[in-house]
């Protein structure tokens, strides 16, 4: 009877410290060569803001204060730090239903992101009907005016998972693995933006969660 005790008492052992153990961070991005964790230590190494984000086990998130509504409001903004010319990001996000945001680069000016900048669209778009048709304000999308070729976002609630490369005049665009834009951007409306600048997120008064953001330069 004293060997089946114990035998129990062992077995439950590991399951009790799982029990116990703490809620798991989120992975950070493993270092490599010329890779650049903007999620490193806390946002005020990399970023700047007046907008209601906080960080707390590996993740941005934004809870907009009472009142905060809208998208022009450019000091909420996440805004970098540094300015980038060429170069390839990688993030996750994940939006709430009817969420609403954006990624920002080459922003010469960030009082004027949406005139001095391009944006790739981040939105809830994963439960729009087939039938409707892309427009550039579905996720993965490029503003002004270039849809995404496909639907590859997650429903409302999932991590959805950025890589984009920005090089010269080619913008390539990944969204969960599949390329979802390819634009030649010394063409059409985009021609005249400028060709570096700050990168940043767009507070839309809309809770948003970012991860595992790393940059390097090309």
């Amino acid at each position: 009877m004293k060997k089946t005790r114990l035998s129990l008492l062992t077995l439950a052992f590991p399951i009790l410290l799982a029990a116990a153990a703490p809620a798991v961070r989120a992975a950070e991005p493993k270092p490599e060569p010329g890779w650049v964790n903007l999620l490193e230590g806390d946002l005020a190494k990399h970023w700047t803001t007046t907008g209601n984000w906080s960080f707390q086990d590996g993740v941005a998130a934004l809870t907009p204060r009472p009142g905060e509504k809208g998208w022009a409001r450019w000091s909420a903004y996440l805004w970098s730090k540094k300015t980038y010319g060429d170069f390839e990001i990688e993030f996750d996000y994940m939006v709430q239903k009817n969420g609403n945001s954006g990624f920002y680069f080459r922003v010469a000016d960030v009082n004027d992101p949406v005139a001095k900048g391009i944006e790739v669209q981040i939105y809830d778009s994963a439960g729009a009907p087939p039938s409707r048709p892309l427009n550039d304000h579905d996720s993965g999308g490029v503003i002004p005016g270039v849809p995404p070729t496909k639907r590859t976002a997650k429903p409302a609630g999932e991590w959805n998972r950025f890589n984009i490369v920005s090089k010269g005049d080619k913008l390539t665009v990944q969204l969960n693995g599949a390329v979802v834009n390819e634009i030649d951007l010394s063409k059409g409306p985009l021609a005249s933006r400028p060709k570096v600048g700050s990168i940043g997120f767009q507070d839309h008064g809309l809770p948003l969660s970012l991860r595992n953001i790393r940059i390097r330069e090309l």
